[in-house]
């Protein structure tokens, strides 16, 4: 009995304690984790499930996740770009999950509208991503510059050399007749200002994204068709650059990073002639008692001054100076468990090649998330920057020295600057002295920018998830022009103050979702926007300074004030689905309706939308032939995007200032101290409503060999309707000069090309090569009922033509296009203006390979573009004055043509100078194919072996040094850069080439050590 009664205990005792620990390891517990790369940079957006269950969640923006499952486990973690991994957890309820990268995916995780971030595969339209290491390599302080020929579809232009000068980026070519054809920058999600500024004379502004500092940009995405942009609303329509900047790491102790860098600049110059001297005909002209703009004299290797031998002056070599360019960045970044950050201070200083011309940058980024709840996670982000630009007058403007340098004759020394009495020393007439110039002009400008982000992602459910995004773009600028009297367009002096205040502000509440019904996956946007931007502008205009050397315009004898308030509003609501059918077949859908403040009442609002789908045909494949081909796409897209490009208060017709150059019945205003207004003489048009931009786009993508090579293929063809025209003359009756309409009708077409290869890829050895070609073709279909034609400051839009066409005088020709030549041998111009020109290039390209071995990495990139005409005003003013290299060639020639008199081939012969001052007068024999090819850059850098950093206490240390515009082979251009616009970064001023600051040839030396 007593047996068995112990037996019975013994049997109940183990029962329990199995029972027990049963029950403890089914218990439920709750899991939390982080899941990173093996850099140790979190994860975000990160699949976690239970194997064998329905039970899952996604990882947040620092990698962290929670979930609940009974214990052991085993989790299934997956992500883009890494390869999947299961992992047992038994005994914790804490894991760190480490995912390793998956060639086969890495990289393919793009940043699109809105800041969503998709897996490039099941992209429904064409994008291309440009990481901020190759922005930094590239050395540029724009970082627009940057980009220049390594996106297909996209093209830019600089305006000047100058520092801080403007830069025009257009993607798919120009969607709208005026206004403003640039892409809309986005910075993580808020829609920042890029407007150019700064200039009160002659010449190019500052582009304001020259603010941004490329140094804080973790990657760039392109977003160029309609379909892609269509969240964006109208801001949007002529595509949007989408710039991410870089974030701190979770879990990581504070990593210190500082680069340095120093670069030298010399300019790239023009052909300027120089063997002969001073004069017209030959006849030496010395510019003090004998006076003339001229350099048609004796050669300068026979000519003797004072019984010597004349010294050659070459004015280029002397004026301009070897730039300098500084740039110091210093970083910090990490974070705890739940938050990270990233801060950023740099100084850019760079000294023009122009003496007393510079930009100067200081910018203060900082970033800061936090996981707040479990299913709250908030950032906020600073950006601060204060900028000196200091610049001088271009272009056309007497007061440009860049003129007078390149049209300065090589036997005249220009210093010193001043008589001896004080006034201007002048070897000719209504021009400054260069040197003059840089002591009594300058254009000043002053910029405090703000950009604050805040930016709070709430998720409710698993699948839901809530974001509020709050930005700004502040900024304050002070410009001030002063001119010294004496000054041969101002003599008694002047001084320009203009003062902005500049604010916008960018509001979106976005609700996502996803969730995954047996063989569909479908994610969702629903979302709303307010916008809305105030400018307010002092300008103030002082004429007659009384007091030499005080550079207050108090000093002014007579001042102009002109005060102009500018608000714009627009609110959209949109939406947009993704339905994604056995990782094979993607449906968006997209939709927006918008409102503007700037449009009629009747139509402010509009709506428009787009429609994509992507066949992923690869799915299909065998694994086997997956292995050679891993990646096979089509898809095909329609949008229609609206544009309500107009300035504000075009609907009204407001009332102007008159000032005392306006008299009106023999009064000139202000009369008797009262001030004067009258209706502007533009009619303001109360109908009027958005531009309509519909787009076809088609695309192929395919990558063989794990993405060793890949390929994508786009075409578009896109057309704008109910184009907003301002400016349009109306019958004088009406008693106004022009209004503005909807009748614009333009069409793009295009195709683009990327392609990507790794001809080579070893343990030692990489080799990664990108080419990319863009072909695109722009015509006006309609103006304005029969309007056929329209002037835009340098170009003129005309029905049938390219937009950018060049209009101007040209040579008469016979039937035949023939050259006329007149009795005294030489070609004339035409009775009526004609077509001489197409600003616009036949194809893009680039080329860019990146090499590595071991420590070493060296990379060149060339840029390539095949026609599109330049008007060289250096050359066709030079050939009056004699100075293009051309005119070394003043002999006697006999111009091919046939006679006007006799119909005969022309047998007269004709002198240089005859001949050259003739053809000055006529535009078409300065247009010049633009096609150049580029070696924009070329780097070569050194990372220290970590081997032998042990016992110091840096992580890395690299060495580098690189080159910009080292090689430019530009057959039929005799400027010194094709790619220069000199008027700025608006429409109508492409296509000219006219003394402006020439771009630089550079050589940039950097360090960078990590601690």
């Amino acid at each position: 009995m007593k047996l068995k009664r112990l037996l019975k205990r013994l049997i109940l005792l183990f029962l329990g304690i199995f029972v027990f620990g049963y029950n403890a390891s089914a218990q439920i517990i709750t899991l939390k984790g982080k899941v990173s790369d093996e850099k140790g940079l979190s994860i975000p957006g990160a699949s976690v499930k239970i194997k064998g269950t329905h039970k899952g969640t996604i990882t947040n923006a620092e990698g962290i996740f929670t979930i609940d499952g009974n214990a052991p486990v085993i989790l299934s973690v997956s992500a883009i770009g890494f390869t999947a991994k299961d992992v047992k957890v038994a005994n914790t309820n804490q894991v760190n999950i480490v995912l390793a990268e998956d060639n086969k995916t890495l990289g393919e995780v793009v940043v699109t509208a809105l800041g969503i971030k998709r897996d490039k595969k099941v992209l429904t339209y064409s994008s291309q991503e440009i990481k901020g290491t190759d922005l930094v390599q590239g050395k540029d302080p724009n970082l627009v510059n940057d980009i220049a020929g390594k996106v297909s579809g996209v093209q830019i232009t600089s305006s000047s050399g100058s520092p801080g000068s403007s830069t025009r980026i257009v993607v798919r070519g120009a969607s709208s007749f005026y206004g403003n054809n640039d892409a809309l920058m986005v910075v993580d999600g808020i829609p920042i200002d890029n407007s150019e500024t700064g200039n009160l004379n002659s010449g190019p502004g500052s582009s304001r994204v020259a603010d941004i500092d490329p140094s804080i940009i973790e990657n760039i995405n392109v977003l160029k068709g309609a379909a892609a942009t269509a969240l964006y609303g109208s801001l949007g329509a002529n595509g949007v650059i989408i710039i991410t900047t870089k974030t701190g790491s979770t879990n990581k102790k504070p990593t210190i990073n500082f680069t340095s860098d120093f670069s030298f600049e010399n300019p790239l110059l023009p052909q300027i002639q120089s063997k002969y001297a001073q004069g017209t005909n030959g006849i030496y002209y010395n510019g003090d008692d004998m006076k003339t703009s001229t350099s048609w004299g004796p050669l300068m290797d026979t000519l003797k001054i004072n019984g010597q031998p004349a010294k050659k002056y070459n004015q280029s070599d002397l004026f301009f100076k070897t730039g300098h360019t500084y740039n110091n960045v210093f970083s910090i970044n990490g974070g705890g468990a739940a938050s990270n950050y990233y801060i950023s201070y740099s100084n850019f200083n760079q000294q023009g090649t122009v003496p007393t011309t510079k930009f100067l940058r200081n910018a203060v980024f900082a970033k800061y998330s936090a996981q707040i709840l479990p299913n709250l996670t908030t950032t906020f982000q600073l950006n601060y920057t204060n900028s000196q630009n200091n610049r001088l007058p271009e272009g056309y403007a007497l007061e440009s020295p860049v003129w007078t340098i390149f049209t300065a004759p090589i036997s005249y020394n220009l210093l010193p600057y001043e008589n001896a009495d004080g006034t201007q020393r002048l070897y000719r007439y209504s021009r400054n002295n260069p040197y003059w110039v840089l002591d009594n002009i300058s254009n000043k400008s002053g910029v405090n920018r703000f950009l604050p982000t805040f930016t709070a992602d709430y998720k409710p459910l698993k699948w839901l998830t809530v974001t509020e995004r709050f930005g700004a773009d502040v900024y304050t600028e002070q410009d001030r022009y002063h001119e010294s009297a004496q000054s041969v367009s101002n003599p008694t002096g002047r001084i320009v103050v203009n003062n902005t205040n500049f604010r916008q502000f960018n509001n979106d509440l976005i609700v996502s979702a996803n969730h995954q019904f047996g063989d569909f996956n479908i994610d969702g946007v629903i979302g709303n926007n307010i916008y809305s931007q105030y400018s307010e502008t002092a300008y103030a205009n002082g004429v007659g300074l009384s007091v030499a050397d005080l550079n207050n315009i108090s000093s002014a004898s007579t001042v102009t004030f002109i005060e102009n308030q500018y608000n714009t509003r627009r609110v959209g609501f949109y939406a947009q689905s993704n339905i994604e059918y056995k990782k094979f077949l993607i449906l968006s859908l997209t939709g927006r309706y918008d409102g503007s403040s700037v449009l009629s009442t009747a139509h402010n609002f509009y709506p428009y939308g787009s429609v994509a789908t992507s066949f992923i045909f690869s799915e299909f494949f065998s694994k086997e032939f997956q292995d050679i081909m891993n990646l096979g796409k089509f898809r095909i897209s329609y949008a229609t995007v609206g544009g309500s490009n107009v300035v504000p208060y075009s609907l009204t017709t407001p009332y102007l200032t008159q000032s005392k150059d306006n008299i009106i019945r023999n009064i000139s205003f202000p009369y008797n101290g009262q001030a004067g207004f009258l209706l502007s003489p533009t009619l303001g048009n109360p109908n009027l409503k958005n531009e309509r931009i519909n787009e076809f786009e088609a695309g192929f993508e395919t990558g063989f060999f794990n993405n060793r090579i890949s390929l994508e293929a786009s075409y578009f063809a896109k057309k704008t309707k109910d184009g907003l025209i301002p400016g349009v003359s109306i019958a004088p009756s009406t008693g106004y000069d022009g209004t503005t309409v909807n009748t614009g009708i333009m069409q793009n077409r295009g195709i683009e090309l990327l392609l990507n290869v790794v001809p080579v890829k070893t343990k030692d050895f990489t080799w990664n090569m990108t080419i990319n070609y863009s072909r695109i073709r722009n015509k006006v279909l309609a103006i304005d009922g029969d309007l056929q034609q329209i002037g835009n400051t340098f170009t003129t839009i005309i029905v049938g033509q390219p937009y950018g066409t060049i209009y101007g005088t040209r040579y008469a020709r016979n039937a035949e296009g023939k050259l006329l030549i007149d009795a005294s041998g030489l070609p004339y111009a035409d009775d009526t203006q004609g077509i001489i020109g197409n600003i616009n290039p036949d194809w893009t390209g680039g080329v860019a390979n990146n090499l590595k071995y071991k420590q070493f990495n060296f990379s060149f990139f060339f840029d390539v573009k095949k026609g599109g005409d330049i008007q060289n005003n250096v050359d066709g003013y030079g050939y009056f004055y004699g100075t293009p290299k051309v005119t070394e060639n003043r002999g006697l020639r006999v111009v091919p043509g046939i006679s006007e008199a006799t119909g005969q081939p022309n047998t007269t012969a004709v002198n240089g100078q005859a001949y050259y001052q003739r053809i000055n007068g006529i535009t078409e024999s300065v247009i010049q194919d633009g096609t150049y090819i580029k070696l924009r850059n070329v780097s070569l850098g050194y990372t220290v072996k970590p081997s032998w950093l042990r016992g110091s206490p840096f992580k890395t240390v690299n060495f580098s040094v690189t080159g910009r515009n080292l090689w430019i082979y530009a057959p039929h251009f005799t400027g010194g850069d094709p790619e220069v616009s000199s008027f700025g970064s608006s429409n109508g001023s492409q296509g000219i080439y006219s003394f402006s600051v020439p771009t630089s040839r550079s050589i940039d030396f950097s360090m960078k050590l990590t601690l």
